[in-house]
């Protein structure tokens, strides 16, 4: 088995709220700065920036998964993670048929910026992507769990598009296999606040905005950073595990 250091709720110039230093090749060097060997790409409800910080990891050793951030018709965010770029391609697609025909404000919203491995603007995507899709979290759930991925609601104890505040509980009727909590919130403590939790394994991520919040506190004990040995290590099946150290 092999330990990887992750973070797997990473955002680059695509996503509104991102700071503008969020481009491939600083993203890159902070993780590796860190000793994070494996990250996830998670812009709101886009992928195009992913085969960038794929190329400029190239040669270094970190990890990159394609992902998403995707935010539900019930207004919460979900992470939906994946092997290849084919798969979010696929998953793009579906999500591009569901999102509103609204465009973006820049002055109120942000820039969402498209760039190559060196952060070179390519093009300013138009669409406003920090909004709701018409997706509900189950079909969510479906089309991630159909195409391959493993989909984590994100940032669970939060107020602004967490999955307890919106809902008050965890579905029952999808088989949830993870759940993610806020950089503060150690998850022994989620456990004893949100009673909800229990009984589901709960990672924690930075929810990387910054170049300064990168977290990797969880750890993954796995034979290769692939989606189904990430799903082994959630429920400690044929050796593979996972911690959170602070």
């Amino acid at each position: 088995m092999e330990s990887f250091r992750a973070d797997l709720h990473v955002h680059t110039v695509l996503s509104p709220c991102a700071e503008i230093e969020m481009i491939p090749p600083l993203i890159v060097q902070e993780a590796l700065d860190r000793r994070i060997s494996l990250i996830a790409i998670t812009d709101h409800n886009a992928s195009a920036n992913i085969s960038a910080v794929q190329k400029a990891a190239l040669g270094t050793g970190l990890i990159i998964l394609p992902g998403m951030e995707l935010q539900t018709r019930e207004e919460v965010h979900v992470l939906c993670l994946f092997d290849t770029q084919s798969q979010i391609s696929a998953f793009q697609d579906f999500v591009d048929t569901c999102l509103p025909d609204m465009e973006n404000n820049p002055e109120f919203f942000g820039i969402q910026l498209v760039v190559d491995a060196n952060g070179e603007l390519i093009r300013e995507e138009k669409r406003l992507l920090l909004t709701s899709t018409n997706i509900s979290i189950n079909q969510a759930f479906e089309k991630t769990n159909d195409i391959g991925g493993l989909l984590i609601p994100a940032h669970v104890n939060r107020k602004g598009f967490g999955l307890l505040e919106a809902l008050g509980f965890v579905p029952e009727d999808i088989k949830i296999e993870a759940l993610e909590v806020s950089r503060h919130l150690p998850p022994d403590q989620a456990y004893q606040m949100f009673p909800q939790t229990r009984g589901y394994p709960i990672i924690q991520n930075g929810d990387v905005h910054r170049l300064d919040e990168f977290l990797g506190t969880t750890w993954f004990s796995i034979e290769s950073p692939r989606i189904s040995e990430i799903r082994l290590a959630l429920s400690n099946q044929e050796g593979r595990s996972f911690k959170i150290i602070r």
